[in-house]
């Protein structure tokens, strides 16, 4: 079986690896204009969270992002977390918006779930001039791409799998060269691969600071949008979520806004050493995309195309968990092919 997986992003290769892993004997090459370090995924901060999804259904949501949690608990407890950039991390999130006073669906699947209480709310409202109508503190991860896509991308090698930089045009370029399956996984380039014009680009942009003081996230779910995110070896602060924006340029009035909100969260990023700005379009959709379809080539053959994009701004968030059910696609694909010889 030839498999050729279309995208070199953290959906890309977590497929990739996922597929390599489970069916050994199978040819399967990445084919991408970018890898990492120049990959969407490698600019953002990795943050276990699912955001920007549409009407994606919770119950899918759900399953793939706490597969996915599942995962990074595994990485962190074997000691990789060096390797692939898995930390965990203590969060504070708040919401201008009240949520009928219900947890977050995904909050089983965070560590030390706590709803912040109303007195501290109206203490954080003081102290960052804000209107704070609800928030919640708990423990997740981060698995910044940056280190992740590196060491997967070892792991898929090793196992025999074959990566090509080129820019796939038309998926039936991959059916005359012979490929048996596609895995899409080219994000907010399948607005033209496909084509997927309900695909839209969610411009995110944000600092990278030197500030090692910065031991704790803090996101904002309001009108400013402000985050403040801890890595490893800096701190991402953010940003902006504009739909429908290509472009990539960094623009002075979304630094000034990033700058100016964090440090009136955390005054004492006032002092920190900027790295650099970065700008990243983030892969929008109605819904995530995952499903099987059936093409015909212009060589008349059939051929099986698995469509992964459209995952937002939570490709790091649901990629294990999306990969694992690719794996479980081919396997009913190979059981169907089997029943029809009989």
């Amino acid at each position: 079986m030839r498999v050729a997986i279309v995208g070199a992003g953290v959906i890309g290769v977590t497929s990739a690896f996922t597929v390599k892993n489970a069916f050994p004997s199978y040819d399967v090459k990445i084919f991408a204009d970018a890898f990492s370090p120049d990959t969407t995924g490698d600019g953002s901060a990795g943050l276990w969270g699912p955001i920007y999804l549409g009407d994606t259904p919770i119950d899918n949501i759900t399953r793939w992002a706490g597969c996915t949690h599942q995962w990074f608990e595994q990485l962190w407890k074997a000691g990789l977390s060096s390797k692939t950039g898995v930390s965990l991390l203590p969060v504070t999130r708040v919401t201008s918006d009240y949520k009928d006073d219900i947890d977050p669906k995904w909050a089983k699947l965070v560590y030390g779930f706590q709803e912040i209480t109303d007195e501290k709310i109206q203490r954080l409202n003081e102290e960052h001039k804000s209107n704070y109508k609800q928030g919640w503190n708990f423990i997740t991860y981060t698995a910044e791409p940056v280190l992740l896509l590196p060491w997967l991308m070892e792991k898929f090698i090793a196992l025999g799998g074959k990566v090509e930089k080129r820019k796939i045009r038309t998926l039936d370029e991959l059916a005359e060269e012979g490929y048996d399956l596609i895995i899409n996984c080219s994000g907010l380039g399948a607005r033209e691969l496909v084509p997927d014009k309900t695909m839209t680009p969610i411009r995110g942009q944000v600092y990278r600071v030197k500030a090692p003081w910065a031991l704790h996230c803090f996101i904002a779910d309001d009108e400013s949008c402000n985050y403040i995110i801890p890595n490893i070896h800096s701190v991402v602060l953010g940003g902006t979520h504009q739909e429908g924006d290509f472009d990539y340029f960094v623009r002075e009035e979304d630094s000034k806004h990033i700058y100016d909100g964090c440090c009136r969260i955390m005054p004492s990023l006032k002092t920190c050493q900027i790295i650099r700005s970065w700008v990243g379009l983030r892969p929008g959709r109605p819904q995530v995309r995952l499903e099987c379809e059936t093409l015909n080539s212009p060589m008349g053959k059939e051929i099986k195309v698995i469509h992964n994009y459209g995952h937002g701004g939570s490709g790091v968030t649901l990629c294990w968990g999306c990969a694992t059910d690719v794996v479980e696609m081919i396997r009913n694909l190979k059981v169907q092919e089997l029943n029809s010889k009989l």
